[in-house]
């Protein structure tokens, strides 16, 4: 079962997170909080992604633009991250010599 915290439990638990702070973040898209009997909470990740986006604003001077443009990246990078994943867990069902001409394949066209 997924944890869920309270903006008060995220605010404390969330280094640099105020509530003024994670409204903003709210207000541009930047986490979207889940509602449990018209509640909102947000889960673990969410925290993980507040905690992120209060260093990428605090260390670089990052404005909300600046960090949709940043964490849209990162959200790329972890969707194309797990669709490799998923690319290696079919190949990896797949008979040795399928494996081995799709590697030789891979290997030229990342050579050149």
């Amino acid at each position: 079962m997924t944890d869920c915290f309270t903006f008060a439990q995220a605010i404390a638990h969330v280094p640099g997170l105020t509530h003024t702070r994670l409204e903003a973040f709210i207000a541009a898209d930047l986490v979207l909080p889940a509602c449990a009997a018209d509640v909102p909470s947000l889960c673990a990740a969410d925290l993980a992604r507040l905690q992120l986006l209060c260093e990428l604003a605090d260390h670089f001077d990052l404005d909300a633009d600046a960090l949709g443009v940043v964490i849209g990246l990162i959200d790329q990078l972890h969707d194309a991250r797990q669709r490799l994943f998923a690319i290696a867990q079919a190949m990896e069902a797949e008979p040795q010599d399928l494996r081995a001409r799709i590697g030789t394949r891979l290997i030229g066209l990342l050579a050149g």
